[in-house]
């Protein structure tokens, strides 16, 4: 996909990271001069989704000293095929988690190393929809049920069913799947990464071709949907169609109030090729993003005038911190290592993975030490 936005990176910008347990990092001071035609740039390209806590990096407020950085909009079908494929085109990407995982472990992918920068989460009680004759009106009534997915390997439904099996004792194995190779939004499914390890008797077959997860709903072939996306059914205003959890949001805030964690979905990964020829990019490229991240905070927090198009904004702000903390999307190891455990051992249960390992070999090791000052 063509770049939407590609702008040289030497603005000024400071701030500060501490790595390790008490080392100060002051982050470099960034000219606004333009380099002269006699003066050679490395070139790093990231790709991802445009989010606010990406905005400074696109709009060249933040970037990395001796380089062009340029941000290319890209989703996540795309970037997953790029990196997995046979044209690692982005030096920098976002990647999604458990793909990553799977493919690190069956097939010893190592194109690219994570650094601990958790671009995209989301609680995920919002994914799960019934059909509203389907007699099912808690978690425990999906045991036996006939559950649609456009994919059983996504990072949503692992989570999903994490939950499902820690909060409600509901196991994988008690519903019965019926994996779409469709998307009712359209996207473009990635096929041929996932290598699912189930037993003989999981029940899970293919669903039928060209239908997908919400016409299967509609028509009664399935009882209940779990996936990433919101249906294309439930965006009609279809009566037969409705979530689980009737108060998301307080379903959700009490999940985190219980188990202190925030779903990672997506993370930021690096080519390896990239980081033999710069040892200090993956460092560089967690402060970036990080800075980027807090310019996205001060927007969300400005009281003279609103940054994003919502009229109580800064209320939603403070009661989102009053709940989750000052810096409620951090990144870093430390910050992150419950759900990182949580979703290798989700991956291993599930049998997304031949083998469960340490999380941290997923990623670089001169970033499993960083942290943010206002972590």
């Amino acid at each position: 996909m063509t770049s939407r936005n590609e702008f040289s990176s030497r603005r000024r910008f400071l701030g500060q990271l501490t790595l390790g347990a008490a080392t100060a990092v002051t982050a470099v001071g960034y000219s606004d001069e333009r380099p002269s035609s006699n003066t050679t740039s490395r070139q790093i390209k990231c790709a991802g989704y445009e989010y606010d806590r990406c905005r400074a990096i696109i709009d060249a407020k933040v970037g990395i000293e001796g380089a062009d950085v340029s941000f290319h909009d890209e989703d996540i079908y795309s970037v997953n095929a790029l990196a997995f494929g046979k044209t690692p085109k982005y030096e920098v990407t976002e990647l999604g988690l458990i793909p990553y995982i799977t493919k690190f472990i069956n097939d010893g992918f190592r194109g690219y190393t994570l650094i601990p920068v958790f671009i995209s989460r989301i609680f995920r009680h919002r994914n799960v929809f019934v059909h509203a004759d389907a007699g099912i009106r808690t978690p425990q009534d999906l045991r036996g049920k006939r559950v649609g997915t456009p994919g059983y390997g996504m990072s949503a439904n692992t989570w999903i069913r994490g939950f499902l099996q820690d909060e409600y004792g509901v196991k994988p194995g008690d519903m019965q799947w019926i994996e779409t190779i469709k998307s009712s939004d359209g996207g473009k499914l990635n096929s041929g990464f996932g290598k699912y390890f189930l037993p003989k008797d999981f029940p899970l077959k293919k669903g039928p071709e060209g239908v997908d997860e919400s016409e299967m709903l509609i028509a009664g072939d399935v009882d209940a949907l779990i996936t990433a996306i919101t249906p294309k059914a439930f965006l009609d205003g279809n009566p037969k169609i409705k979530p689980l959890f009737p108060d998301v949001r307080a379903t959700e805030q009490a999940y985190f109030k219980k188990t202190g964690m925030f779903p990672i979905m997506h993370v930021v990964g690096i080519r390896s090729d990239a980081v033999k020829a710069d040892p200090g990019l993956p460092e560089a490229v967690f402060k970036m993003y990080s800075r980027a991240k807090d310019a996205a905070y001060s927007d969300l927090e400005t009281t003279t005038s609103l940054r994003v198009t919502l009229p109580w904004l800064t209320q939603e702000f403070k009661a989102t911190r009053t709940l989750m903390g000052e810096n409620f999307w951090p990144y870093g190891i430390e910050s992150n290592r419950k759900e990182l455990e949580h979703v290798m051992r989700y991956c291993h249960e599930q049998y997304l993975v031949k083998e469960r390992i340490g999380f941290e070999k997923l990623f670089h090791p001169s970033t499993l030490q960083l942290t943010e000052a206002n972590g």
